[in-house]
């Protein structure tokens, strides 16, 4: 298997200090429950999902916000949840590569990464089957679906469980930091769903690459935790055109095709400035390498410059950052190789202007 990613082997314990149930935050009603997973609260998730109602819980990469994603009314759930556009399409995960293949079209390029990196972070992005059926909001209104075989246990779990595709974007306001813990989702949509499944941090830390498969060439649409250099390596593997394109950025009138296409994602509330190696006084310095964290919090994505580390520390240091309600953040150089692509994708997304 060729991976670039950090596998996640067990469940991890609950920390109750984190998972608590959340009160309604305005304008919506709903207590929001947080329990571990258990074959109780999968249970539960299961019979939520089955009323059209919302379950966040963990994948390898970030906390997803669920719904089934055949059901365009609890779909809808998601978009007003999150205050998402509703151009913006969603990623529907299975249990299997067969699920998954029978949502979309199999092309040779489809085939061979699936066959790498599945399960693992890896959305591809399919020419819908006829009888697809999941709903049209999910994807959008598009002729495409981005579906996904999550290699998390307790993801997998529930998918199992519930025997349907689950539609789930990160489970955070929209445009804003992506959750990997219990606690982040609840700080973000508590009162705005029914459930959280709490399986401890995220190992990944970044949202799954995401990779167009309908045409001549693999186009990449987001970097994430399988760079390109395996991916091209699995295709070559395979005989397939080892090629990788890169998708342009969106024009003013496009809409995504993939979600984390819009120029302004992934952002703290705190300004966010790049390739700093020093910070002014009223900035809070995150630091990579040589490049030492200053200010209030003082922190690093990796002091040892390692690639992996900073990206699974990258979404939870900037929720640091919030929790601290610090105004301005500079943020070290981070290498624009490998994982490196990833990370300066979304530290792009969360400086660009709002």
């Amino acid at each position: 298997m060729l991976y670039h990613w950090i596998a996640i082997t067990a469940i991890r314990r609950n920390d109750a200090a984190h998972c608590q149930t959340s009160k309604p935050k305005a304008p919506f009603r709903t207590m929001t429950a947080c329990l571990a997973i258990s074959d109780q609260s999968i249970a539960k998730a299961v019979t939520i999902l089955a009323a059209g109602q919302l379950v966040a819980f963990p994948t390898e990469t970030v906390y997803g916000l669920g719904a089934d994603a055949t059901n365009a009314a609890a779909v809808a759930r998601i978009f007003a949840a999150k205050q998402r556009p509703a151009f913006n399409p969603l990623i529907s995960h299975v249990a299997s590569t067969d699920a998954a293949f029978a949502l979309g079209q199999k092309t040779p390029i489809a085939a061979a990464l699936a066959a790498a990196f599945w399960p693992g972070p890896l959305t591809l992005i399919l020419q819908r089957s006829d009888d697809c059926p999941v709903a049209m909001l999910t994807t959008a209104g598009l002729d495409k679906i981005g579906v996904r075989v999550p290699a998390h246990r307790g993801a997998q779990t529930l998918l199992q469980a519930f025997g349907k595709p689950i539609a789930a974007p990160s489970a955070n306001p929209s445009g804003r930091i992506s959750p990997s813990t219990a606690k982040h989702v609840l700080d973000g949509l508590g009162g705005r769903l029914d459930l959280v499944l709490d399986g401890g941090s995220c190992e990944s830390g970044l949202e799954s690459t995401i990779i167009d498969c309908t045409g001549d060439a693999a186009r990449l649409l987001r970097p994430g935790g399988i760079t390109r250099e395996a991916l091209a390596a699995a295709l070559t593997a395979a005989n397939c055109n080892p090629q990788i394109d890169i998708a342009e950025p969106l024009a003013d009138h496009e809409n995504p095709v993939a979600p984390g296409q819009l120029a302004s994602h992934y952002a703290p509330k705190a300004a966010v400035r790049l390739m700093a190696k020093t910070s002014t006084a009223d900035e809070e310095l995150i630091g990579f390498g040589t490049v030492s964290g200053a200010g209030k919090l003082a922190l690093n994505l990796s002091p040892s410059a390692d690639l992996v580390e900073a990206a699974a520390n990258l979404f939870s240091m900037l929720h640091a950052v919030d929790a601290a309600d610090i105004a301005k953040i500079a943020i070290a150089p981070i290498p624009d190789i490998g994982l490196g692509e990833a990370i300066n994708d979304r530290l792009r997304r969360a400086a660009a202007p709002r």
